[in-house]
């Protein structure tokens, strides 16, 4: 694992270390440098804006996940949450360090068997499922269904043809101390089925002859930061009934800024083990379904000074945006930047770094430390490996940034930038 040099006086790069990927250091020449490779390097390569993934980093996290919960509850199942970075290259890394994969659609369906992850390992999530969709599924011989509701019964019954592996979602009452639209466990989700419905569509599918129903499935929400939370979910899916698998969902939460804390992996899953252990069966599977937790620390966005304004506040605007950004607008989630490619001067200058679509709320961090920023500076955004890809758009025309994982000192390419030819394509129908 690389270290960084001692901050320099005037900034804060000791306390960055902790939001920065792990495999992170700072050159000679004060160069924020991911897995070995400068972002200058990178930058010069592969453009901007750009994902940068700490691949060596992302597999320890893994790691983490899949051997700390074997350890804890042998018979267990670890399942990478994929709206988090829905990414043929992510799939196929979740799939080589032991995870199984969960999908909530037709496109991550597509994605997960194009990165070679075996059909029997995907579990296939959504409240909104479509015929065309669990067809799409169920010719691939995925491995388990997350049943939602009961009109999905009603498509699956038309559908099959022979055995599926189900798992019914169920609302566990448990309202998650996070942003509204990141909370999906409490009384009025549009997620599961309440406990007092859930027990008839238990019994419908344990009539039906090709629905293996095998357990329930819960998840509160994203960016939890209370334990204490995950082990109530556990307490409350166990009054659903005694099943053979409790999948008790995702949601841990990441360290974001300077001042925020997060609980460690091993936290986590101590806090949902002991709940186990007081509320379920023995000799019951257990399964998880970290995302945000898995890829936010280990990715950072490279974006591209290209003007700085000091009229009423310091506006530091950079060649992207909500366009590849979009969850700073959507859930008011505060991110750390810094000047890439000066780590070694003084922070004296607070600033509003701002994107370049046409928006107000296009406000990347509101009151970002830097240098006296100069057109053509890196900036490196701290923390951005979940959800920024996955919630990439064409605002303005934009582009859909290129994504590069790194491991010591290689750098590979694996997804490439969205071209205009691209973006016109689906207009075809229209262009002259």
């Amino acid at each position: 694992m690389h270290t960084m040099p001692p901050a320099p006086q005037g900034t804060r790069l000791s306390e960055l270390r902790e939001v920065l990927p792990e495999e992170s250091s700072v050159t000679a020449d004060g160069v924020l440098s991911i897995g070995g490779v400068p972002v200058t390097t990178l930058a010069e390569r592969y453009g901007t804006p750009l994902h940068v993934i700490d691949e060596t980093g992302l597999r320890r996290q893994i790691r983490r996940f899949v051997d700390g919960l074997q350890r804890r509850w042998p018979n267990a199942e670890v399942l990478f949450a994929s709206k988090s970075l829905p990414v043929v290259g992510m799939y196929r890394v979740a799939q080589e360090e032991g995870m199984s994969v969960d999908i909530a659609g037709g496109g991550e369906l597509r994605l997960a068997l194009a990165a070679g992850v075996a059909p029997e390992r995907l579990h296939f999530h959504g409240n909104a499922k479509t015929d065309a969709e669990l067809q799409m599924a169920l010719d691939a011989g995925i491995g388990t269904i997350i049943v939602d509701n009961c009109d999905e019964l009603d498509r699956l019954e038309r559908l099959l043809t022979r055995p599926q592996k189900l798992l019914l979602r169920v609302i566990p009452g448990v309202d998650a101390d996070t942003h509204a639209s990141q909370a999906t466990g409490g009384e009025r989700s549009k997620f599961g089925l309440p406990m007092r419905q859930a027990h008839a569509a238990i019994e419908r599918m344990r009539a039906h002859p090709f629905m293996e129903f095998e357990g329930v499935h819960l998840h509160i929400g994203s960016q939890i930061l209370n334990t204490r939370q995950f082990a109530e979910a556990v307490e409350k899916i166990s009054s659903a009934g005694t099943f053979d698998t409790y999948d008790v969902g995702g949601g841990l939460g990441v360290k974001y800024t300077y001042d925020e804390e997060a609980p460690s992996v091993e936290a986590y899953l101590d806090a949902i083990v002991a709940a186990a252990r007081d509320h379920l069966p023995e000799s019951a599977r257990l399964m998880i379904e970290p995302g945000r937790s898995v890829v936010a620390r280990a990715g950072i966005t490279l974006y591209r000074v290209v003007s700085v304004k000091r009229t009423g506040d310091v506006f530091v605007a950079v060649d992207g945006g909500m366009a590849d950004q979009l969850d700073v607008a959507l859930t008011h989630q505060r991110y750390e930047a810094v000047i890439a490619d000066r780590l070694d001067e003084a922070w004296t200058e607070r600033v509003q770094l701002v994107g370049r679509q046409c928006e107000s709320g296009d406000l990347l961090v509101d009151g970002a430390d830097f240098p006296a920023a100069r057109v053509g500076d890196l900036v490196a955004m701290a923390t951005t490996g979940a959800y920024a890809y996955t919630m990439a758009n064409n605002y303005n025309g934009a582009l859909k940034p290129a994504i590069v994982f790194v491991r010591e000192g290689e750098a590979r390419l694996v997804a490439r930038r969205e071209t205009y030819d691209d973006l016109l394509a689906l207009h075809a129908p229209a262009a002259l």
